[in-house]
């Protein structure tokens, strides 16, 4: 399959073997505007549509910074009205990001501080190279993080570890965050990209529609209660044998042989 590519903006985009990556490119930092945070925005509902799309890869230009969040000078003035546009970007973005029907994957690359560390939170799962900084220091500069930090931390990690992080200002490494869970695997400095490319790619050995159901239900731990998530399990289970992919991948097995997706 030939590779898909956009360069026009800020954000990178690249396809091949059912795999988008995402390259964060404003340097120096790899910050944030608003018109990145809507292209964000577009690009996964687009790519949620793509049927050959499979998993998502989210990393930044450069081996210094993953993204260091926004750029402070939009808020100087005090502009209530330019943080509120702000705030709704970030979240309009990230939670999208969030809500993609695939896999997506942090490929944290250098520093990620404020919504460089957010959009990270926002993905399915996160690997940081060996000298990766991470950060959510808005209280440090009379702000808080408005795209997901305190909510998608305190998840992860346990409300300790998220008070530590976001009240008190601790910055960790990428040792300290695999240890307390902030991070699922970390590898040594150059090879982020490569390691989240090989185990989104390991996404296309799963059914795409049935990898969507169950990423819906994992997360739906967040907000509903067990019983309601058990019931909805059942009958996204049920629901599966109205996908071709499901007949496709029980008598691939059957028949000892790859399954061949559709992901219809």
């Amino acid at each position: 399959m030939s590779a898909e590519t956009s360069d026009d903006t800020s954000l990178l985009l690249d396809i091949d073997n059912h795999v988008a990556v995402v390259t964060m490119n404003n340097p120096p930092a790899n910050t944030w505007t608003a018109e990145s945070l809507e292209q964000l925005r577009a690009m996964v509902d687009s790519l949620n549509d793509n049927k050959d799309v499979y998993a998502l890869v989210v990393t930044g230009q450069g081996d210094k910074f993953f993204s260091a969040g926004a750029d402070l000078n939009l808020f100087a003035d005090g502009d209530k009205a330019i943080a509120v546009a702000m705030a709704q970007s970030f979240g309009r973005a990230f939670e999208t990001l969030s809500a993609f029907r695939g896999v997506s994957i942090a490929a944290i690359n250098g520093y990620a501080m404020g919504g460089g560390l957010e959009v990270a939170l926002a993905c399915d799962i996160r690997i940081a190279e060996a000298h990766a900084q991470m950060a959510l220091p808005e209280a440090k500069v009379g702000l808080l993080p408005c795209a997901g930090g305190t909510q998608n931390l305190a998840w992860l990690v346990g409300e300790g570890w998220a008070k530590r992080m976001i009240l008190c200002g601790e910055r960790l490494n990428a040792s300290q965050a695999l240890e307390i869970g902030l991070i699922e695997d970390m590898v040594a400095v150059g090879h982020g990209l490569e390691r989240a490319r090989k185990m989104a790619e390991s996404v296309a050995n799963q059914s795409p529609p049935a990898v969507a159901a169950c990423k819906q239900l994992i997360q739906n731990c967040r907000s509903a209660p067990l019983q309601h998530g058990l019931l909805q399990e059942r009958e996204a289970f049920v629901k599966l044998f109205d996908t071709e992919d499901q007949t496709e991948g029980v008598r691939a097995f059957l028949e000892k042989r790859q399954p061949q997706w559709k992901n219809k």
